[in-house]
């Protein structure tokens, strides 16, 4: 069954050399009590070795019931060790942080029996020992006869061939030494027995045959065995311990120095609390300026003008200017330079093309497009029973009044106001989501207007007083004073008269106009704040209207006799004076003589629906010419790049110092992991002699800290939340800023994840040690 062929082994210390086994062969029964005598260093406790695989011998050959181990690799002698044999160790080598029953199961968790079974057959292997009434002890329970029992259970576990015994009752009184010799008597009546002892008279008492030893050779044998079987009946079976046997197992250790494991853990947490603070405080200054951001939207649109200026154009100005103004030019010749700023300017060709590719934006992008029409707005209210010109401007100087025909112009044109859009659905989305009504109600249609007041609900002044309004200042306004107020919007026909010389003047006869069939009446029917914490928003303080009311007025006037008259004429038609650059074209758009919007105003749904409308606006813009691109101006998002990327900058600096303690942690886990593997040496040996791998061993350390990390990253999250209460209570006190600390949960996850890998990475180097550690030299160490 089990036989030596010629085995060599020798072990050389300098120049020393030192014949442990020196030609051995030997062949044992399949069931026999084998004891080997012999005086310290005589080789016998090294043939034990080589015959339970601990040690690999030099030379020579190890047959198993017909196999030649000569081809073993590693893991066929760990399948070997963890099925073939069973060992019985001098000083027991039973593991204190683990119950009775998981020391004697721990052979069989390494084989990959299920959790049933295993507790069954250790139960039995426990109560065949003698040990029924104890199996719920801990070791410390235990004394040193019922350690060897325990250690003896564990050997006949896996049901094994053979039983090697190194000095079973060595630590042993006498009473006690006859009971354990006498158990394993028994069991060699089952299998292969082999005991190595100092003891001859227990060796010559118990054993079936006795193998003297000297000098690494067999001196006397009693009862020899020469038959030998070449049929081959050995098989391997594989070992296989699983990652979360393997975390059981450390979790068991883990539990046997709660305080030093809670001090670990706290330690290594020291990094995951300040990048979760860090994290924290990012997470909520970042939601803060995404606040900011959302009201910079009603603020600050996506804007198409007609004339603009090249943002590109201008950062290269702008990168030209600076390196220019570092040095002075080393000569006196002069040079003519076209201004750069012209330069950037650019005339964007809005079209009725262009226009209906940006009324093909999705509504779940921008439900809120304004289209700007500069033209004027001829406007009469009744004041004291008479009908006045007024005006939607906000300040005195564009309303007061004048005798010049060209102040006369210039006043009733309505300059002023504000234009808010009406979404695509013809609803107030715009004002209902950035406006808050004080008095009365949002406009239904294009003929409803409403007063906008400033953040302290104040009235502006001139706007009141353009709209024939005769508040003083600091005046307490009731909203019935406002509301319901009648502002006409006057046709050019019926507002314009043309003079024998060919000019156009405004007409003095109000009341005609007032009741002219195609004069519109605007009635303010609310009073709105913004919404907005940070700004008065988009609309200033005065009159606004809906930017389908300019268009209204437009189709109405586009055929009017003055504008008509203007379009052939290259002389100013209330003036009489010369039209010069662009004056003319600014002439025609006042008296709504063209149609094309002079500027396009896009409110983005969110910032993340901005981005796609970019997107879709650089798509018309490619293979186009220069001249032939529409350039918008993206102002909302110059200032999210410019916050954004501030806020990045200064967290992945904060991160980066906190990161500096959790390299620390890993060192300091490297460090507790390589002392864990020192203190647990004998362990490690008690697992490779039961058949554990290199692998196994790694994977126990490896679990280890895995849970250490694990537990260091949930403590430090729990720990940087709980921080936040505070945080946010000094915030609030310093800033005014509410909730600011807020971790965020997937940071949370990914912290503990970080901890995790970082910790184990740190102690897989001390695991990888301890797996490569010699078996039976572990063993021996205290």
């Amino acid at each position: 069954m089990l036989e030596l062929q010629h085995i060599k082994k020798y072990f050389t210390v300098g120049d020393t050399t030192t014949k442990a086994l020196d030609d051995v062969s030997v062949a044992f029964r399949s069931q026999e009590f084998v004891s080997i005598l012999g005086p310290s260093g005589s080789g016998k406790t090294t043939m034990l070795n080589i015959i339970g695989g601990l040690d690999k011998y030099d030379s020579g050959d190890l047959i198993i019931d017909g196999k030649s181990t000569k081809t073993f690799a590693d893991d066929d002698w760990d399948a070997y060790r963890n099925n073939t044999v069973g060992f019985i160790f001098q000083n027991y080598n039973i593991i204190n942080h683990l119950s009775i029953l998981d020391n004697v199961s721990l052979g069989m968790t390494l084989s990959g029996v299920s959790t049933s079974e295993k507790k069954q057959r250790a139960q039995e292997a426990l109560e065949r020992v003698g040990l029924k009434e104890h199996i719920s002890k801990k070791p410390s329970q235990l004394s040193g006869g019922q350690l060897q029992r325990v250690a003896i259970a564990r050997a006949l576990a896996n049901d094994p061939q053979i039983l090697l015994a190194d000095e079973p009752t060595g630590a042993l009184d006498t009473q006690t030494s006859n009971e354990i010799m006498q158990l394993i008597k028994d069991l060699s009546k089952e299998r292969l027995v082999v005991m190595v002892t100092h003891n001859p008279d227990l060796a010559h008492q118990y054993s079936d045959r006795i193998i003297e030893f000297s000098d690494g050779k067999i001196q006397n044998d009693s009862r020899p065995y020469q038959e030998r079987d070449d049929e081959t009946h050995f098989q391997l079976v594989r070992t296989k311990m699983s990652f979360w046997t393997a975390l059981k197992l450390s979790f068991t250790n883990i539990k046997t120095k709660k305080g030093r494991t809670f001090l670990t853990i706290l330690a290594s947490s020291i990094g995951i609390i300040s990048i979760g603070i860090v994290l924290a405080l990012s997470n909520g200054f970042q939601k803060q300026i995404d606040a900011t951001q959302a009201e910079t939207l009603s603020q600050f649109p996506i804007t198409i003008s007609q004339v603009t200026a090249d943002q590109k154009q201008m950062q290269k100005t702008d990168s030209t200017a600076t390196n220019s103004q570092q040095n002075f030019a080393h000569n006196t010749k002069l040079t003519a330079k076209a201004n750069q700023l012209t330069a950037a300017q650019h005339l964007n060709k809005i079209t009725p093309k262009y226009l209906k590719y940006v009324q093909k934006i999705k509504k779940s992008d921008s439900k809120n497009i304004a289209y700007t029409y500069t033209t004027g707005l001829n406007l009469i209210r009744k004041v004291d029973s008479q009908y006045r010109p007024v005006s939607f401007a906000t300040t005195t100087s564009s309303s007061s009044e004048s005798s010049s025909a060209q102040s006369m112009f210039t006043s009733n044109l309505g300059v002023g106001g504000s234009v808010y859009p009406v979404d695509r659905n013809n609803q107030q989305s715009f004002l209902k989501k950035n406006y808050h009504v004080l008095a009365g109600s949002y406009p239904k249609n294009n003929h409803e207007v409403v007063f906008i007041t400033d953040k302290q609900n104040n009235l502006n002044l001139d706007a009141l007083k353009n709209l024939g309004f005769n508040f003083k200042d600091q005046q307490k306004i009731t909203p019935k004073q406002l509301l319901n107020t009648n502002i006409k919007v006057v046709a050019n026909n019926n507002y314009y008269q043309q003079l024998p010389t060919g000019n156009f003047v405004p007409s003095k006869n109000y009341n005609q106009m007032g009741s002219a069939a195609s004069t519109i009446n605007l009635k303010i029917v609310g009073i709105l704040r913004t919404k907005s914490k940070n700004s008065d928003g988009l609309l200033s303080s005065g009159v606004a209207y809906s930017d389908r009311l300019t268009k209204e007025v437009i189709q109405e006037n586009k055929n009017s006799k003055i504008a008509l008259t203007q379009k052939q004429s290259t002389n100013n038609v209330i003036t009489g004076s010369p039209l010069k650059g662009m004056e003319g074209a600014l002439t025609l758009t006042a008296l709504g003589a063209t149609k094309m919007p002079n500027s396009i105003q896009i409110y983005p749904n969110n910032f993340k629906e901005k981005n796609k409308i970019t997107d879709y606006l650089d798509k018309y813009n490619k293979h186009k010419s220069k001249a032939n691109k529409i350039i918008y101006v993206d102002l909302a998002g110059n200032i999210t790049s410019i916050t954004g990327g501030l806020m990045d900058a200064i967290t992945y600096v904060l991160v980066g110092f906190a990161a500096i303690s959790l390299v620390t942690s890993m060192i300091m886990i490297a460090i507790i992991t390589y002392t864990s593997v020192i203190e647990r040496t004998k362990e490690i040996g008690v697992l490779r002699a039961l058949g554990a791998r290199k692998k196994d061993i790694t994977r126990v350390f490896d679990a280890e800290t895995t849970i250490l990390g694990v537990g260091s990253g949930i403590l430090g999250v729990i720990i940087a939340w709980l921080l936040t209460i505070p945080a946010n209570v000094i915030l609030a006190n310093l800033t005014g800023l509410s909730h600011v600390a807020k971790l965020n949960p997937l940071h949370a996850i990914i912290l503990i994840i970080v901890s995790t890998i970082l910790t184990v990475l740190g102690g897989h180097i001390p695991a990888r040690i301890a797996s490569k550690k010699d078996a039976a030299t572990a063993l021996r160490s205290e």
